[in-house]
């Protein structure tokens, strides 16, 4: 179980003796414990009682604008001073003049007595100063963090692209975060990979208990960490297989505390390693494996359909959102399947048919219809038509659908396929050689003639677009304005799709 100790903020923060270590700011601490904290943020409060205004891990600036003659030398700074601690404040900063000559001595004595330590600000030195200091600082460690986040990440995926991945995640793992790192049954004692420091006999007790809590089939939790112990080390465990019924693995990890860079790490970890030992790796290790060496022999997807578990898929076109960076492997495991092929453009992946596919965390998602193997072809370019349709509506998810409505398949159905398919190709055959031209009619019509849409989705210029469309007009020699015509293409470009 996690421990009770409050949230850390989301941003690194500052070491107080960095502050005092620039000249520039000229800070001194004149009482309070010398051992050194860390800074989360700034507050500036002239108020008597600051305390229900700080969030905890404050450096709290003050001019003594409060105190009065009377006030200053008594009760009142002890006061002061203990709902300060109590408040969670890191430091006290009294800045000198204008309102007094130097920081009073009862603050001083207030602050030793009750453990808060105290800067002196000299006049000099604005409050805004140290406030920017502050914010520099944390943007520098956050772009520090980032960075470690992204060569983890990279470090991370690469070890799972390489042989014997299970042992490779675990090594690059444990040196990332600085520990050991383990695959283990649910009960935490059978141990298949492991990798770094092995740490003493009671912390992998006391792991195993966690891994024994997390893997419990239907449980509550699927991960847990366990306070530091004698030495300082963090225990961590998180449930492996994804959704699969009964969580029969886990990860364990015994580490340093945790900064958040490694939290992040720790959780790419636990989906590479929930793909690699999930409920689909023996069947990509056998059958998926057996049925692509007999394509790549040039055999047909009909006569290696039979060795796929499944019979028939969706396929899923996937685009990340504007400022989200999870890898690949993240929606692999939202998905529920190991078959992910990154692009240029879309992250491309076949998932069974009798999995629900929803919307996926910071990703746009374009699904076909449930199709055999042997129409995987047309499934990857419906997905790729619903992604277009996804992004220009800013939606999370748009399913294709096939024309028609009903059992029978609507109008479209009554036209036997190969007649449809000639009659298509005579309508179109002007566009032939053009594919841009036909694919910004196509994805012109499906988003009914939307200008704005249709250039979000094709990634151009609006006026591109009109242009395109006007040049496939002249070429067909017809009218776009005309809904007969506009239906006429849209079964013909179907037909041919």
């Amino acid at each position: 179980m996690a421990d009770a100790s409050p949230p850390s903020p989301p941003t690194p923060g500052v070491p107080l003796s960095a502050l005092l270590a620039r000249a520039d700011l000229g800070l001194r601490q004149i009482a309070g414990p010398r051992a050194d904290a860390t800074v989360h943020w700034v507050h500036t409060s002239e108020m008597a009682d600051p305390e229900p205004y700080l969030l905890g891990g404050e450096l709290l600036l003050t001019a003594g604008v409060h105190l009065d003659a009377v006030a200053g030398a008594g009760a009142y700074l002890d006061g002061y001073a203990e709902r300060t601690v109590a408040a969670g404040a890191v430091a006290l900063g009294f800045g000198v003049a204008p309102v007094h000559d130097a920081v009073p001595r009862a603050l001083v004595a207030a602050c030793d007595r009750h453990g808060l330590r105290l800067l002196e600000v000299p006049q000099e030195t604005p409050f805004t100063a140290v406030e920017s200091a502050v914010w520099e600082a944390m943007t520098e460690a956050r772009h520090r963090e980032l960075t470690r986040v992204s060569e983890g990440q990279r470090a991370l995926a690469a070890a799972a692209a390489g042989p014997d991945p299970v042992p490779a995640v675990l090594r690059t793992l444990a040196r990332r975060v600085d520990g050991w790192a383990a695959v283990t049954g649910a009960g935490g004692e059978d141990e298949l990979a492991a990798a770094g420091t092995r740490p003493p006999a009671a912390a992998l007790t006391a792991v195993a208990r966690l891994a024994r809590r997390v893997t419990v089939p239907g449980g509550p939790a699927s991960a847990g960490e366990s306070p530091a112990d004698g030495a300082g080390r963090r225990l961590a465990a998180y449930a492996l297989g994804g959704r699969a019924p009964d969580r029969t693995l886990a990860l364990t990890v015994v580490a340093p505390p945790p900064d958040p860079a490694a939290r992040a790490l720790v959780g790419v970890a636990a989906v590479l390693l929930s793909l690699l030992t999930g409920p689909y790796a023996a069947a990509a290790d056998g059958g998926h494996s057996a049925a692509l060496v007999r394509l790549l022999l040039g055999d047909s997807p009909a006569e290696v359909a039979p060795l796929l578990k499944h019979a028939h898929w969706a396929v899923v076109h996937a685009r990340a959102r504007r400022g989200h960076d999870a890898p690949a492997a993240a929606l692999a495991a939202g998905l529920g399947t190991p078959l992910v092929a990154p692009g240029a453009d879309a992250v491309r992946a076949l998932v069974p048919a009798d999995l629900e596919i929803g919307p996926q965390p910071g990703w746009t998602l374009g699904v076909s219809q449930p199709v055999p193997v042997s129409g995987l072809t047309a499934g990857d370019a419906h997905a790729a038509a619903a992604l277009r349709r996804a992004v220009a509506g800013r939606r999370p998810l748009v399913r294709h659908r096939s024309p028609g409505v009903g059992a029978a398949g609507g109008l479209a159905s009554l036209v036997p396929p190969a007649e449809a398919r000639v009659h298509a190709a005579a309508v179109l055959a002007p566009l032939d050689g053009a594919p841009a031209l036909r694919g910004t009619l196509h994805t012109w019509l499906s988003l009914h003639g939307s200008w704005d849409r249709t250039a979000t989705a094709l990634g151009i210029h609006r006026n591109t677009v009109r242009q395109r469309v006007a040049r496939a007009a002249a070429l067909l020699d017809t009218d776009l304005d005309d809904p007969d015509v506009r239906m006429e293409l849209w079964f013909a470009l179907g037909a041919l799709s």
